[in-house]
């Protein structure tokens, strides 16, 4: 992961995402998901494309189970969406680029 990604621990989740000043976008992941590694590198690029817009943290559901289980959290991927700390969006599955971006913006936008 570059350091666009924040890996986030059950330690630090509360701090990290609910301190974030803009929304955050959130991957539960395990290294074992064939559909959490397609879609890895499609994180990355929206890390880096939209970084003005949303921030992009990982979370590894395996070495996590605290923070997984808090936000029922049972397929993977799961993008949660998060502003102020608060889920205001829930994607489960792999997607393509264009579609994963118009459904965090209209997220977003409703949010």
């Amino acid at each position: 992961m570059s350091g666009t990604i924040t890996t986030l621990t059950d330690a630090t989740f509360d701090e990290v995402v609910g301190g974030s000043d803009k929304p955050m976008l959130v991957d539960f992941w395990a290294e074992w998901c064939g559909p959490c590694k397609l879609i890895a590198p499609i994180l990355e690029e929206l890390a880096v494309e939209h970084a003005d817009a949303f921030s992009v943290g990982k979370l590894d559901v395996d070495q996590n189970v605290q923070t997984a289980t808090k936000f029922s959290v049972m397929s993977i991927p799961t993008l949660l969406v998060f502003k102020g700390g608060q889920v205001v969006g829930r994607l489960v599955g792999a997607r393509p680029k264009g579609a994963l971006l118009q459904e965090i913006t209209s997220i977003l936008a409703a949010a």
